[in-house]
């Protein structure tokens, strides 16, 4: 009886060890609703993809590599509206 018992405890701590780990490995909440869109466009004569952000609280991260820095250029369009382009330059 005794050996069944310590089995029993054996096996429940290691169960609700397991479900206490497995806990840890939920998936990161994104920061935003929903995923954002690209949607291809032509800028230049050259291939691109728009990402349109809609709301005013709207952020985006834009890494560059070592030594380069982000450019924002903006330009009235009709209508009052703004658009601009992001690079990564020197």
């Amino acid at each position: 009886m005794q050996i069944i018992t310590a089995r029993f405890l054996q096996v429940a701590f290691g169960s609700i060890a397991m479900i206490v780990g497995i806990e840890t490995f939920k998936p990161a909440i994104a920061t935003a609703p929903t995923q954002p869109n690209l949607y291809p466009a032509v800028l230049n004569g050259k291939p691109v993809h728009v990402l349109y952000m809609t709301r005013s609280g709207d952020q985006v991260l834009v890494r560059c590599y070592p030594g380069q820095q982000p450019k924002l250029v903006v330009a009235s369009k009709s209508g009052g509206t703004k658009e601009g382009t992001l690079v990564c330059g020197s």
